[in-house]
């Protein structure tokens, strides 16, 4: 996994959340195959340790097959899990154009539960304009329910 996406020249994308539940209960969420596939799409080879490769599958587009190739970069457990996000052909633009990136969970503990912050950053634009709209967009949705599948582990703070 190259280190493109820690170059100035790119976009990312943020989304912050409190949740009425402890860390552990967040990062159960965040860290648990099953729980991945509720939230987001089933991780194949996912486990939170550092150096780690995993796939996800979401829809192809022109060359690209639809995997997102992903490496665990960081395990703090309670409190940051990050990996390498990529995807995408040379050959496709707008949707499956190549994309080198990294998601980053940051777990904090606050007065009334945690703090979830998901960074999501690397988008070189204008080739990541698509992604980044998109992508921006379905995290806004996807991150909520990592609240609610919390919720039904009824592990309240």
């Amino acid at each position: 996994m190259s280190n493109a996406a820690f170059k100035a020249d790119t976009q990312q994308i943020v989304v912050d959340e409190v949740f009425p539940h402890a860390p552990e209960t967040i990062w159960k969420t965040l860290t648990t195959g099953d729980l991945i596939t509720r939230w987001l799409m089933a991780p194949a080879g996912f486990e939170p340790v550092k150096g780690k490769q995993f796939t996800f599958q979401t829809k192809p587009a022109g060359a690209w097959d639809g995997t997102i190739h992903c490496q665990v970069l960081e395990v703090i457990p309670n409190k940051r899990l990050a990996y390498a996000w990529q995807s995408g052909d040379e050959s496709n633009v707008g949707y499956g154009s190549p994309l080198n990136t990294v998601v980053a969970w940051t777990l904090t503990k606050v007065e009334t539960g945690t703090r979830l912050q998901l960074v999501h950053f690397g988008f070189v634009t204008p080739k990541n304009d698509s992604a980044l709209k998109s992508m921006g967009d379905g995290w806004k949705k996807v991150v909520p329910n990592i609240g609610a599948i919390a919720n039904e582990l009824g592990e309240k703070n």
